[in-house]
């Protein structure tokens, strides 16, 4: 073994034992006869001290000549340190050094490799390797194994079984686009990339594991963000002879046993809200609860008192900001210019400050007296010093402008605080939804999910009001994970497919393996899937979920490191039967 201890294990009850350290050279501070090393692991760091004297010079002059990441081996003694640094755990000792071993030496690095760094994102990410050393990101990489090791834990003591399912699969429609891969043994015929392994496991669950989860890829062709990667990883969960309740139950429990287990902390009740009030009261179907701020619809207050602008309007909405009512004029005009940006959309933005005397003053007092502005007030549950903020116009497209609004509120008044956790199931969501440009129904979840059957006659009449069992879970205003109840039999499963615009050919061509399976046995199951890096970063305290992932793509979907994706020779190509025609 190249060492002892590790440079994070090392205390003051160390003291007068020999000791071999390796690691990276974090930094050098030569004070001529005075030499510190800090040297640097997975497990934290290690002051090292080379003094003339009591060092020979042989040995202070390689010290002298170390650098930046150099790979170094250190034998001494451990020594009680005079000058103590209490904010790393080894700060109370160091190494007095008598071998001292380079094993690799280092170039400069392109940025400096500690938490604070002078690196910028583009070229970390194409020095990832260096990177990954980094304290802060190290420590998000063991988040995420913690959670992965808790997970399995949880869900073996569930009598879940993992079962591993294929990554070459048939590209079937599931929402997103897919990434193909040519068969060479077939030509002219492509694999897919799972999008989830959503059929599978529903096989699963007919073939007899009633309880099955994988911690599994996935892959999906589609635009980039802080929350997405091409390429992410899903708990990904089934359980047969269950209704919804039994999954809410059963996940709750997990993400119960997460949040204890790696967090320390005992979650309160998870609140259940329907798809129907997180769009009326919040504007989206992943509500943020770490603050209150529900919408509030004024139109029988506000409409034929003259202003035509609401007057005109299909909804007037308004929230009520608690303490804001201090607002200057120009906080107000911003926020007049932050919802008129092209991203929010809205034309306008009306205020009413509620004043400490308990009179109200407004941008439309032209229109509303005192008695109005305090029906609106009250109606919002506003009291003195808060500020009432009133969007309109088209119902659907206020209702989102109104949620952006809402949540630009909570951060600006410190309302979205990272250390508290409001999880919600968010249940009863629409089956189908329009879609605008095919003018047809798609599968709001995908086309499994089973409708409650009270709704299924509607399905022919009134399809846009059809509930499904599908819910999700929801923490901190994040969609963590998504789920429902599957179809098990085959002329409910063709009854949606008719819905979605396949013909029975179609059906047949990408589904027919599961409608067959269906008629063999198949027993009511449902389940979920979490999205993993998502629920790392929630746990975190991150916006993007790229720190938690390895080796993670850019927001063009590359990997600048490897400088991936690339082109491929014409001797594969021919292989492969494929000829590449770029479009101009």
């Amino acid at each position: 073994m190249h060492r002892t201890h590790t440079c994070g294990q090392l205390r003051i009850e160390n003291v007068n034992e020999k000791v071999t350290l390796a690691g990276w050279v974090q930094r050098v501070r030569n004070k001529g006869g005075l030499i510190w090393v800090d040297l640097r692991d997975r497990y934290g760091v290690t002051q090292l001290i080379f003094e003339e004297g009591s060092t020979q010079a042989e040995l202070l002059e390689k010290a002298a000549s170390l650098g930046r990441e150099y790979v170094v081996k250190a034998t001494g003694t451990v020594i009680e340190r005079t000058s103590k640094n209490d904010k790393i755990p080894t700060g109370h000792i160091e190494i007095k050094v008598d071998q001292l071993e380079i094993l690799n030496a280092a170039k400069v690095p392109p940025f400096i490799i500690e938490d604070e760094t002078d690196g910028g994102d583009d070229l970390r990410m194409k020095y990832r390797y260096l990177d990954l050393r980094r304290g802060v990101v190290r420590e998000k990489l063991q988040l995420r194994h913690r959670m992965m090791q808790e997970t399995r834990k949880y869900m073996d003591a569930q009598d879940f079984i993992e079962v591993e399912t294929p990554v070459l699969i048939k590209s079937t429609p599931e929402g997103a686009r897919d990434f193909v891969v040519p068969s060479r043994v077939n030509p002219g015929e492509f694999y897919a990339l799972p999008q989830s392994p959503q059929t599978f496991k529903q096989l699963l669950m007919v073939s007899g594991f009633d309880r099955y989860f994988q911690i599994v890829k996935c892959f999906r062709d589609e635009d980039l963000r802080a929350d997405r990667q091409p390429e992410f990883t899903q708990i990904d969960c089934e359980m047969s002879f269950v209704d919804q309740e039994d999954i809410l139950s059963t996940f709750e429990g997990l993400v119960r046993h997460l949040f204890k287990n790696v967090k320390g902390i005992e979650l309160e009740e998870v609140q259940r809200m329907t798809f129907a009030d997180a769009m009326k009261y919040y504007g989206n179907d992943k509500p943020d609860l770490r603050f209150d701020m529900k919408f509030a619809e004024l139109n029988d207050l506000a409409q034929n008192k003259g202003f035509a602008i609401f007057d005109h309007a299909e909804i007037v909405l308004g929230i009520c900001a608690k303490g804001a009512g201090e607002y200057t004029r120009k906080q107000l005009d911003e926020l007049t210019n932050w919802v008129k940006r092209p991203q929010i959309g809205a034309k306008g933005l009306v205020y009413v400050k509620c004043n400490a005397d308990g009179s109200f003053k407004s941008s439309v007092d032209k229109f509303y007296g005192q008695e109005d502005l305090k029906a609106w007030a009250d109606l919002m549950g506003a009291e003195p010093g808060d500020l009432l903020l009133v969007l309109s116009g088209e119902e659907k497209a206020t209702r989102k402008q109104m949620s952006e609004l809402r949540l630009k509120m909570g951060e600006e008044l410190g309302l979205r605080d990272r250390n508290v956790f409001k999880p919600l199931w968010v249940v009863d969501f629409p089956l189908l939804e329009w879609d605008e440009e095919t003018e047809r129904f798609h599968a709001m979840h995908h086309p499994f999910t089973s409708p409650k059957k009270e709704d299924i006659p509607l399905l022919e009449t009134d399809p846009g009001s059809v509930r499904a069992n599908a819910y999700d879970l929801v923490i901190n205003g994040v969609e963590i994970g998504g789920g429902s109840i599957r179809i098990h039999d085959r002329p409910t499963q063709q009854l949606m497919f008719k819905h979605l615009g396949f013909s029975d050919e179609e059906a047949q061509k990408q589904f027919g393996f599961l409608m067959e399976a269906f008629e063999y046995g198949a027993p009511p199951h449902g389940g979920i899937a979490f999205g993993f890096d998502r629920f790392c970063a929630i746990f975190g305290g991150s916006d993007s979920i790229r720190d938690y992932i390895a080796f993670p793509k850019n927001n063009s979907g590359r990997d600048v490191m490897i400088d991936s994706p690339s082109t491929v020779s014409e001797d594969q190509l021919k292989e492969l039967s494929i000829r590449v025609e770029l479009k101009d």
